[in-house]
């Protein structure tokens, strides 16, 4: 059975002066999936959520929530939930009085509201510190009472614009975790904001990579990093292994398209310790060829390594000009 359609989004655009910053974006977010707009600073990705919500007109385009046309509607009657990047706490109030203001501010009378915010703030690990100004609390549950405020009015339609941005290694690492475990008990939809790939990879289920304000590629997380479209998605996500080819296009061999252990030996000329492996590259003809070795093989400068490459595993990417 198809998921319901969420937010539909058709032919959006939005320009400052002669700045396109979001170009004929379309895009759909079934209920109960996590949708990742995943590109480089500056490139549209926070003023295409702001239309989304409302807090900027489109020059162009619909933006459909719950199958509404409210493209033109103001951000309170949108029904949706937002997280900003600094979180937008107001520090004189209780987290409890936090997460109750927005259902007060609705109409929903104080007891109600105030049972309703505790309820919340269970639900995201903080139902202890209720009665704690926002002052005093840690940046990682910051964010988690700007999350708790998001969801207490239950939307449909959550949006979060570089959580976890604020926060250091350690800690997003684990607010990663938790926020995947809290997305999969929603009946939400949820549209992430991030610069960050491994953000993308760990809470969504699709990834819509973006570039100067125009969506390059939409797809399921591990068809778009497995499976980049041109040759700068390659490069953006990360992708070592790219070769230009004589007619102005680029070949991607994926280290899924290397048999280790077979072909001619190549020398290990780079070698890096990784927490779980090992990243070595080789002396190829093709070019330098990194792969990633596991913790049980080892392989020091000067070594050799059997490599094939699989033809039929490879890419051949376009080449896109500059944006």
């Amino acid at each position: 059975m198809t998921a319901e359609v969420q937010l539909s989004v058709q032919g959006l655009w939005k320009r400052y002066g002669a700045v396109a910053a979001v170009q004929d974006v379309s895009l759909q977010l079934p209920l109960g999936q996590t949708l990742a707009l995943l590109g480089p600073s500056g490139c549209g990705k926070s003023t295409l959520l702001r239309v989304i919500a409302g807090l900027e007109r489109p020059d162009a385009g619909t933006v459909r929530p719950g199958g509404q046309d409210l493209t033109h509607a103001p951000p309170e009657q949108r029904g949706v939930g937002l997280v900003f990047q600094d979180y937008a706490l107001f520090p004189h109030l209780s987290v409890l009085d936090n997460v109750a203001y927005g259902l007060r501010r609705r109409g929903l009378p104080g007891p109600q509201a105030r049972a309703r915010a505790h309820e919340t703030l269970e639900q995201v690990g903080l139902g202890t510190l209720a009665g704690r100004r926002t002052t005093e609390l840690s940046g990682g549950q910051q964010q988690r009472v700007a999350l708790a405020r998001a969801l207490a009015p239950q939307p449909q339609l959550l949006l979060l614009d570089e959580p976890l941005s604020n926060l250091d290694e350690q800690l997003r690492s684990t607010l990663r975790s938790e926020l995947r475990e809290l997305f999969a008990q929603l009946n939400t939809a949820v549209l992430l904001v991030t610069h960050d790939q491994r953000e993308a990879q760990a809470l969504a289920d699709t990834v819509a990579l973006m570039r100067a304000g125009a969506l390059v590629q939409t797809g399921p997380v591990a068809e778009v990093f497995e499976r980049p479209a041109t040759a700068w998605a390659a490069r953006f996500l990360g992708q070592p292994n790219l070769y230009p080819l004589p007619d102005g296009r680029v070949r991607l061999v994926p280290e899924s398209a290397v048999q280790l252990g077979q072909g001619p030996a190549w020398p290990v000329v780079g070698r890096q310790p990784l927490e779980h492996g090992l990243r070595v590259t080789l002396a190829h003809d093709l070019g330098p060829l990194v792969l990633h070795l596991s913790p049980r093989e080892a392989a020091g400068l000067g070594d050799t390594l059997r490599a094939a490459v699989q033809p039929d595993g490879c890419l051949t990417l376009p080449e896109e000009p500059a944006a």
